[in-house]
């Protein structure tokens, strides 16, 4: 290598090279690389962030693949390192990769992998999980607690918003944003206003089966409607979950205006793309109207926050931990691994990366193919028949 990195190496005499630029939750992925025939070594270099030439010296002068963060700059420079270093593959251990410039992997022949279909619950799970603490202002009352502000029980102490009854919004009905519909449509009984490009057919069966069961039992139905625009969902919703892909057309998606003509006691969530939001605008728009609130897990320049947003009381911001449970951890390690092994032996790209059981059963070996490869189209790799 160009010059000493701090690593951690698993079998040593591996035939294949294959690095992690961090360590990863758990265990098993590294036991499936060795079970390959892959020496792995990992980086325990001490910054949150690699830089371009700390990964170039972790590839050094040859690898066989390499398993990344979404943090980091995988461009040309990158991938002509790997692919002099004679590389087959590069995964991501998320299921984005905006960090990850596709086209210049294709120029050099290199497999780009992903690990959808192991997150979806779990960032649900956050996206409500903020979506509670905004309403019922958790994060505020635990600061005034720890304060020891306490005196005793007043009537208007951290009043907050009741979500039963109330409209959830939902803009992008997909895999993560339908499986939060669905938990606040059930736990809160709350009724559905979702806009999307397609029309989500199984989540509004769901809704209306669930308020036939509600209407069964003596309670008031819940309901949905298909907006015909996001301005529709904005305007009528208590609360609102983001979960957009990030694109040119979802670029500040949430601008001044469209902060504008939500509810002023409305609740805003993004477990999506930071970018999405217009930051600087939502901090205006949060300093403007005080019971508007919003919960964040994403962030436009991320790690960093715009000036004024950790000053708002009304803002819960966490930093990037959607996917944050172990078993979705460990489950992304997992893929991102057999991502890379998988091009590395030559084994086909699984036919549906969002059914991925099989590679998770930790009391079965896992199917000989890659999970998920972006652009396994663009380098004619073949397709398991599995």
């Amino acid at each position: 290598m160009a010059k000493p990195v701090a690593i951690e190496v698993y079998n040593p005499n591996g035939k294949y090279r294959v690095v992690s630029t961090k360590p990863m939750p758990g265990t098993r992925w590294i036991n499936l690389l060795i079970d390959q025939g892959c020496r792995v070594e990992v980086c325990h270099l001490k910054k949150t962030i690699l830089s371009v030439e700390d990964i170039i010296d972790l590839i050094g002068d040859k690898c066989d693949g390499v398993i990344g963060q979404l943090t980091e700059d995988w461009g040309d420079t990158l991938f002509s390192a790997l692919s002099k270093a004679g590389g087959k593959a590069f995964s991501n251990m998320a299921v984005g990769y905006n960090n990850v410039d596709v086209e210049a992997a294709n120029k050099y022949g290199i497999a780009v992998g992903n690990t959808p279909g192991v997150l979806t619950e779990t960032t649900a799970e956050l996206a409500a999980s903020l979506s509670l603490a905004a309403a019922r202002r958790i994060v505020e009352a635990d600061g005034f607690m720890r304060a020891g502000l306490y005196e005793g029980w007043l009537p208007n102490l951290f009043v907050g918003n009741l979500l039963k009854g109330q409209t959830v919004g939902v803009i992008g009905a997909g895999r993560i944003g339908s499986a939060y519909a669905r938990m606040m449509v059930e736990g809160f009984k709350m009724n559905l206003i979702y806009f999307d490009l397609y029309q989500s057919t199984r989540l509004e069966k769901f809704v209306t089966a669930y308020g036939q069961f509600l209407k069964a039992n003596g309670e008031q139905p819940v309901t949905w409607k298909r907006a015909s625009s996001m301005e529709e969902v904005l305007r009528e919703a208590d609360l609102i979950s983001l979960h957009p892909v990030l694109d040119k057309t979802t670029y500040h998606l949430v601008n001044k205006e469209r902060l504008a003509i939500m509810k002023k006691e409305a609740i805003l969530v993004n477990c999506s793309r930071g970018p999405v939001i217009d930051e600087a605008a939502l901090v205006n728009h949060l300093r403007e109207n005080p019971m508007f609130r919003v919960g964040l897990d994403v962030f436009e320049e991320e790690p960093f926050m715009k000036p004024g947003l950790a000053d708002m009381k009304n803002a819960i911001v966490v930093p990037h931990i959607a996917s944050a449970s172990k078993w979705t951890r460990e489950g992304m390690a997992t893929l991102a691994a057999l991502n890379v092994v998988g091009r590395i032996k030559g084994y086909p790209i699984w036919s549906d990366p969002n059914r991925v059981d099989p590679f998770l059963n930790e009391n079965a070996s896992p199917p000989n193919a890659s999970p998920s490869i972006v652009n396994s189209k663009a380098l004619g790799l073949p397709v398991s028949k599995l």
